[in-house]
């Protein structure tokens, strides 16, 4: 049975409107992966890392679904949470430590959904998501691959909730939480949710990827469904 929580939107960023109700939260379930693939592809549509990787407009939803919709069955719901909302307006998808990197068996096993979704491109996406790897934190940490919110529903505080409950147990166990930001605008969301920067990587595209960590809370901090952001 799915559990679901209200939790309200963040304040402060002047985002949140009049009467806006609370976000309830659940776990996304195999179910929901093709809703929710739409959804990321539609919030990513503009990344610039999928700029650069899928470079054909015309194209680059579908092949975004695919990826999508591909990952979820692979990897987040088997090894991961995908947190998103009982109207599915967006998801944030976290990993636990020792989760984050996909086995080259499984890579294989994968590899046809992977030329479905990159095409000629796959050899460059796996180029980047093997640099990106290596760029981990050493230690213990709870990882963020992708958090996305519908086009129509962002600047609204959804991203912040969704990542809330895993910031929440990275406070609980004393364990930082690692992601990478593809624009200046994302990092300067993440930031205020305590994500620092801890390097760039340079991949080709017109900016870099920003490593940012956010440390474990070691003193009482407000809740982080309260800080001021929100997400892509």
């Amino acid at each position: 049975m799915r559990q679901e929580q209200a939790v309200p939107v963040p304040a402060g960023d002047g985002s949140q409107r009049r009467g806006q109700r609370p976000v309830a939260l659940r776990q996304a379930g195999y179910g929901d992966i093709r809703q929710v693939a739409g959804v990321l592809a539609a919030a990513f549509h503009d990344d610039p890392v999928f700029v650069w990787l899928l470079p054909g407009q015309a194209q680059r939803p579908a092949r975004l679904r695919r990826f999508f919709a591909l990952e979820m069955r692979a990897a987040w719901l088997a090894r991961g949470t995908v947190q998103t909302t009982t109207s599915l307006a967006g998801a944030a998808i976290s990993l636990p430590p020792g989760q984050w990197h996909q086995p080259w068996p499984a890579q294989l096993r994968h590899g046809p959904g992977y030329l479905r979704s990159f095409g000629t491109r796959l050899p460059r996406a796996a180029w980047l998501l093997a640099r990106a790897e290596s760029r981990h934190p050493q230690q213990p940490h709870h990882y963020f691959p992708f958090i996305g919110v519908a086009p129509d529903q962002q600047g609204q505080g959804i991203g912040s909730v969704l990542m809330g409950p895993t910031l929440a147990r990275c406070d609980q166990v004393g364990l930082p939480a690692y992601l990478e930001a593809s624009s200046e605008r994302n990092a300067a969301l993440y930031h205020r949710l305590g994500f620092e920067l801890t390097g760039e990587l340079h991949y080709g595209g017109s900016q870099p990827l920003r490593l940012m960590l956010r440390p474990p809370a070691r003193s009482p901090r407000p809740s982080p469904h309260q800080p001021p952001s929100t997400a892509r």
